[in-house]
């Protein structure tokens, strides 16, 4: 582009060229001084390096800055396929982590005393923590409703979380229900021999959350 080869036949041209350096003429390659061509490079990275990321830094969240100072670093230290590699693992960790914090409930109160809570995000492994802290056994009354309308359960340490705060309502004497539960999610559980069976008033996800039903509670046994 620099050198004004801005049609299909500069692209060709290159391609071609580099293939016959690499099949042909690598004896001629070789013979250029190993300082020429670090020169060269030097100018490709200043030539190709986006500087103007440096001066986006400070207005981007911080998860994303680390992660392009993360690659960059690998990338010299290691190469960028394992740059690449690290940074995808980096950012899916760091999506993980922030979704955990996405987690909460709405509580109330209904004529009968009993406490509902309609937890609002998808409890997984990242959320399990977050959803334990979202409830207050000590406080709450004998009767509490978890509503899952608008989340799912999704892993094996999603079922643990629900066993776990069940476990703390049965030490205290109060009972836990489960309102809302997918198919999926009774499937989920039952495979997992847990709180729950299968109800046909609860919803089903497809391409979107069916609100359209009946409710139903389903007893957790505790």
């Amino acid at each position: 582009m620099k050198s004004g080869g801005r049609t299909r036949l500069s692209g060709i041209a290159a391609a071609l060229f580099l293939l016959g350096f690499i099949l042909v003429a690598s004896g001629l390659i070789e013979q250029i001084p190993l300082a020429a061509l670090v020169g060269v490079m030097f100018m490709v990275v200043v030539g190709t390096f986006a500087w103007q990321s440096l001066t986006i830094l400070r207005k981007i969240p911080l998860t994303d800055a680390m992660v392009m100072l993360l690659v960059t670093a690998v990338t010299v230290a290691a190469d960028l396929a394992v740059a690449v590699i690290v940074g995808v693992i980096v950012s899916a960790l760091a999506y993980a982590w922030n979704n955990a914090t996405r987690i909460h409930a709405k509580a109330h109160i209904t004529p009968e005393g009993a406490r509902v809570y309609q937890i609002e995000g998808p409890l997984f492994f990242g959320s399990a923590a977050g959803f334990a802290e979202l409830f207050k056994p000590q406080q709450d009354p004998g009767l509490v409703i978890v509503d899952f309308m608008n989340s799912r359960v999704v892993d094996q340490s999603a079922l643990q979380a629900i066993e776990d705060l069940a476990s703390k309502y049965q030490a205290l004497g109060k009972t836990l229900q489960l309102r809302h539960l997918s198919s999926d999610c009774h499937r989920l559980l039952k495979r997992a021999g847990q709180l729950v069976v299968d109800a046909d008033d609860d919803p089903t996800y497809g391409l979107a959350v069916d609100y359209n039903v009946k409710t139903g509670i389903l007893g957790t046994g505790h």
